[in-house]
């Protein structure tokens, strides 16, 4: 016969009253208040009645879908808008069942190493990040001619003045323009799938998704190899840690970083261009 579980002690315990809902009614209670300060303090950004004749320029989503619109600027669009957002809530599902160690649970950075990998996944990815944004759109040869390294692109490495290069500076051939992959004609939604662009999927989609599968791989491998482990929480913290970073990076820089046209510029040169 199984023996029965010893009854825990309250001391053991949380509950959901008071311990939860209190904590969480002190939080909206606090927010509220800091909500209605800063309304009160710092008006809204508004701006003329809006006009179906006028769009401003920059037209950007709302702030909380900007970090897609970003997204939208350096690969195809059906993989910024859907496929992307789409694993990426399925992985940060999965990962409870990925890593089912007890180990640390209910405690924040619960592992030896945990604030480390956290740290260094935070700072990987935003370096990262911000690298790639300001090399897809061209402006490192901006920052190389401010900072005396060359005044113009130099032709041998044409190729590799931005990502659009891959598909616009190399001598492709005719027919890799119009390469078959399905025997049929295939429309959906007006769109007709029967021949491959390769220049142009490299560039759009086969590049995006490598950059985005081998990062992560490349940051779990240099952590392996300064701290000589890497469990499977130690994996997700470095995972999740570098996902938020990446989130909050697209963000600002859809938000405060893309002008007129989304061209890159730095903030106090963010103008909005109105109808005349």
């Amino acid at each position: 016969m199984a023996e029965r579980r010893a009854r825990r002690e309250r001391d053991e315990e949380v509950l959901v009253w008071p311990d939860l809902v209190f904590v969480e009614f002190i939080s909206a209670v606090l927010i509220t208040v800091t909500l209605t300060l800063l309304s009160a303090a710092i008006s809204g950004p508004l701006l003329d009645k809006a006009n179906a004749d006028c769009t401003p320029n920059p037209s950007k989503a709302p702030w909380y879908f900007l970090n897609l619109q970003e997204l939208l600027l350096h690969m195809h669009p059906a993989l910024a808008g859907v496929v992307v957002p789409t694993i990426a809530l399925i992985l940060l599902a999965a990962i409870p069942y990925f890593d089912r160690s007890n180990e640390g649970q209910g405690v924040w950075f619960g592992t030896r190493d945990s604030v480390r990998i956290a740290l260094f996944a935070t700072v990987f990815a935003f370096v990262v990040t911000w690298a790639l944004i300001v090399y897809d759109g061209g402006k490192h040869q901006v920052l190389a001619t401010k900072l005396g390294l060359f005044d113009k692109w130099p032709d041998g490495l044409k190729y590799f003045a931005n990502t659009s290069a891959i598909e616009t500076a190399i001598p492709w051939p005719g027919w890799t323009r119009d390469i078959p992959y399905i025997p049929f004609t295939l429309e959906l939604r007006g769109q007709e799938f029967h021949t491959l662009d390769l220049p142009n999927f490299l560039y759009l989609q086969a590049l995006p998704v490598l950059m985005m599968v081998g990062l992560p791989i490349l940051m779990l491998l240099i952590v392996r190899v300064w701290l000589g482990r890497l469990t499977k929480r130690d994996a997700m913290v470095g995972i999740f840690s570098g996902f938020m970073t990446v989130f909050v990076v697209l963000t600002i820089a859809g938000t405060a970083f893309r002008g007129a046209g989304m061209e890159l510029l730095f903030p106090w040169d963010v103008t909005l261009v109105e109808c005349l």
